[in-house]
């Protein structure tokens, strides 16, 4: 558990760093879309690297996952280009707390109804208050 909870704070840690190099970046070359389009380019060779060196094997059972499956790739997409072209105007702590937000409300979904797969974590008072604390935390930053 404890190295799996440092690897999610460490991927944590990197989303605002990737909001404000990917913004910075769209806004140096004037064209979010092709700053993300570079982002995507440099992940995929990382993460082909990392599958072929872990499991070059599960490459070939890729045709026989459930093509609903690829649609995470669609709302990476989304994620990376709206941050990419939101971020400069916006803000990259405004942009990435209404993420957050967005990412308490689904999961939280997620989680109380066993969605995709996960293991069901029923919505309960203390965790509700505890996503509602986290909400009002996101709003309170952005009064400040």
């Amino acid at each position: 558990m404890p190295a799996a909870a440092f690897i999610m704070l460490t991927a944590g840690l990197g989303i605002p760093i990737l909001a404000a190099l990917n913004a910075t970046l769209g806004r140096t070359i004037g064209s979010p879309a092709v700053a993300a389009t570079a982002l995507f380019v440099v992940a995929f060779l990382v993460a082909l690297i990392a599958a072929l060196v872990t499991n070059p094997s599960a490459v070939a059972r890729l045709t026989d996952a459930p093509r609903h499956l690829f649609l995470g790739g669609v709302l990476v997409a989304f994620y990376v280009l709206s941050i990419t072209w939101v971020a400069p105007s916006f803000g990259v702590g405004n942009a990435v707390f209404f993420v957050l937000l967005g990412q308490l409300v689904s999961a939280a979904a997620i989680d109380h109804f066993g969605l995709f797969a996960a293991p069901p974590t029923p919505m309960d008072w203390t965790r509700a208050a505890g996503i509602a604390m986290m909400a009002a935390g996101v709003f309170v930053t952005q009064r400040a």
